[in-house]
């Protein structure tokens, strides 16, 4: 079953015509914001080779985003900073993510389908958490590219910024590169703080 048919069964299942798909980038890096996206597709409206956007190259993810964005019946991309990763964690900063980008949606899905194991409170429309959402479902597919692809963009903003940091090449994750430019340079003001604990 093809993502795009998978998507279908859960509309056919449901009764549904409006299925959204929501993920999230960036809980794992040492520095910048968590991002999330959410996506409304409609059938006939899908973009081809939608994917997960780890599976995907970044001349790929940026060439999807561009028709994500073009095909899309409604999308919203939003983030959590890294003031709201300290005061509440980052499973709970995601969440905040997660639900800012679905309020965001111009037009309301009937379902979202959430990538990962469990849901965010609060969400405003149903949802069904998905394990490997990304992978199963082109919505969620997309929300991924959309989400990644926006934090990769505010990275390489930051690289400017703080070029000693190299954040265009490892994006804020904790590579062997990072890690020794943080030893160097000390933490930056878009450094997670609790998250720098764990490489003393």
């Amino acid at each position: 079953m093809t993502n795009v048919e998978y998507d279908q069964a859960v509309r056919d299942a449901a009764g549904i015509r409006l299925l959204g798909g929501v993920d999230e980038a960036g809980r794992g890096p040492l520095a910048g914001p968590v991002y999330a996206a959410a996506v409304v597709l409609l059938p006939g409206h899908i973009p081809d080779g939608l994917d997960d956007s780890k599976k995907l190259s970044e001349k790929k993810r940026e060439q999807l985003y561009d028709r994500i964005v073009d095909a899309a019946a409604a999308w919203c991309v939003a983030s959590a900073s890294v003031e709201e990763i300290e005061e509440c964690n980052i499973l709970q900063a995601t969440y905040r993510a997660m639900r800012r980008a679905v309020e965001g949606l111009a037009l309301s899905p009937e379902l979202v389908l959430v990538d990962g194991n469990r849901l965010p409170p609060d969400l405003p429309v149903p949802a069904r958490a998905i394990v490997k959402g990304d992978a199963l479902s082109a919505s969620v597919a997309a929300a991924s590219i959309l989400a990644k692809v926006s934090r990769d963009r505010l990275m390489a903003e930051l690289d400017r910024r703080y070029p000693e940091y190299a954040f265009a090449k490892h994006k804020g994750y904790g590579t062997a590169l990072h890690i020794e430019r943080i030893r160097a340079y000390g933490p930056s003001p878009v450094h997670r703080p609790s998250f720098l604990k764990k490489i003393g």
